[in-house]
């Protein structure tokens, strides 16, 4: 996976990717990741690469020349790059879209914005992907583009130790995770479920199976639509339905009729 971050900021980017699994990634050499600093293809003698707005307002733009400079210092055909810009205006980026970036021949370049955000001639003749994190307004790009790289890298095949533990991730599929214990047994008085420690490789698959679903119906009930259920996952799903209306330890349950689901 080869990235391209195009920033005003480039400190704050190395720093972010050379620890972890994604300083790790690059060590092995499975992951490239370059930081480009916008300022120094600008061709003002003070290195500015942004502007006020045309039309008046409040805040700086991002130039468009320095960013065209440095997408041809590339060197790179247009084809030959997947270009993105982190925006709330553009599509929710998820678990599909960081497997699908992981997947990428083409050289990976994100246009990071920061201001008002970046002179719509970039956008107009590069036509870039827009993406966004969230529902929210950070002050730069940054901070979604390394949340990008970092989603899509650990995707990378041999850069997460063992497989498994990716394949198990919420959203890898249409699930969240089940709960994680490690060492010591108890806690403050809270121990570990029994049945972990049982030995019983079947009813530990099944009792995470029935955890992975059970946050699922009570935090997002939502993607049980899009899972592929089993005969087994919706007996598991009438009997959560029923703890969970006994216990009253979720509210958001109800979004999801198991009764009506079909199976796989």
């Amino acid at each position: 996976m080869q990235c391209d971050l195009l920033t005003l900021f480039p400190d704050m980017v190395k720093s972010a990717v050379s620890y972890s699994i994604v300083g790790r990634a690059q060590a092995k050499g499975l992951v490239t990741i370059r930081v480009h600093n916008i300022r120094e293809f600008s061709e003002d003698r003070h290195r500015v690469a942004d502007d006020t707005s045309y039309g008046g307002g409040a805040g700086m733009v991002l130039k468009a020349e320095p960013i065209f400079r440095a997408i041809d210092a590339l060197g790179q055909e247009r084809s030959c790059l997947r270009i993105i810009v982190p925006s709330p205006q553009g599509v929710t980026f998820t678990q599909r879209l960081a497997r699908d970036l992981s997947h990428e021949s083409r050289r990976l370049v994100w246009i990071c914005g920061h201001y008002e955000g970046i002179d719509e001639r970039v956008k107009s003749r590069l036509e870039p992907e827009e993406v966004s994190i969230g529902d929210y307004v950070l002050t730069g790009g940054e901070l979604s583009a390394l949340v990008m790289i970092d989603a899509a890298a650990r995707l990378v095949a041999g850069v997460v130790g063992d497989p498994a533990s990716v394949e198990q991730d919420s959203f890898s599929v249409p699930l969240l995770d089940f709960p994680h214990y490690t060492k010591p047994h108890t806690v403050r008085g809270y121990p570990v479920p029994a049945v972990l420690l049982s030995g019983n490789h079947a009813a530990v698959r099944r009792w995470r199976r029935k955890e992975a679903l059970r946050n699922t119906y009570c935090k997002r009930p939502d993607l049980l639509r899009e899972a592929s259920l089993t005969r087994e996952d919706l007996e598991l799903l009438s009997d959560i339905s029923q703890e969970v209306n006994k216990e009253h330890r979720c509210v958001r349950g109800e979004d999801f009729n198991h009764e009506s689901a079909s199976t796989a």
